[in-house]
């Protein structure tokens, strides 16, 4: 491991709005009241890589609270310190594998979860592992609202793809759906938030798909 990673994950070790991996479930159903202190919705931004929705969310949305989930800590660093640089305090980085969520979040707890651009597993023996796949639906559903919103935003048509087609499977609730988000009519100040890797696609001209449905 280089001496970057090394010193990320020393850091993130003493941030206040880091819950890493060994730290217990203390929040479970109670992270508005416990963590946050308030009494506001809570919004998850799965497969956060560096946090940049998760932390603009924030900015853009105070009487909200935003948790990004993510495995590698050396990438959740960034967001982090950024979010405790700036003083955004509705922000939070929790370092789990995704399937572990239900054991960290209560029934009903979540009121939407956006997916930014994740892993998109194009190999078939890997379906269960997409992040939108019916496996993964399930445990969503044991966490969030009832009508709550999912948004997938992704650079990969297969995924988006994919997507639709679990959606139309399952009869969920399709709101939004493009396959170029930024000449569309959904375009918006969030939509408008730009990932790393977003900003690499969209150099290369890379169309970008966005999806927005619930699961009742």
């Amino acid at each position: 491991m280089g001496k970057d990673k090394l010193k990320r994950f020393a850091e993130i070790a003493t941030f206040d709005n880091v819950i890493q991996l060994d730290a217990g479930k203390p929040y479970k159903g109670k992270w508005a009241s416990d963590f946050f202190k308030n009494n506001n919705p809570v919004v998850l931004e799965l497969a956060c890589g560096k946090g940049e929705y998760t932390v603009n969310l924030a900015q853009m949305f105070p009487d909200k609270n935003f948790i990004g989930i993510d495995y590698k800590g050396n990438r959740i660093w960034r967001g982090a310190k950024t979010a405790i640089e700036e003083g955004i305090t509705n922000v939070a980085f929790l370092r789990i594998q995704i399937e572990l969520i239900v054991e960290y979040f209560g029934e009903n707890e979540i009121d939407e979860i956006w997916i930014t651009f994740p892993d998109p597993q194009p190999q078939i023996s890997r379906e269960k592992k997409r992040l939108t796949s019916p496996r993964f639906l399930n445990y969503y559903r044991q966490i969030l609202h009832p009508g709550a919103f999912i948004n997938l935003k992704t650079d990969n048509d297969g995924l988006h793809e994919y997507t639709v087609q679990v959606i139309a499977d399952q009869n969920l609730n399709l709101v939004a759906k493009t396959e170029d988000v930024y000449h569309s009519e959904f375009l918006n100040e969030v939509l408008s938030i730009k990932t790393y890797y977003e900003k690499k696609y969209l150099k290369h001209d890379k169309n970008i798909n966005y999806l927005k449905y619930s699961l009742t």
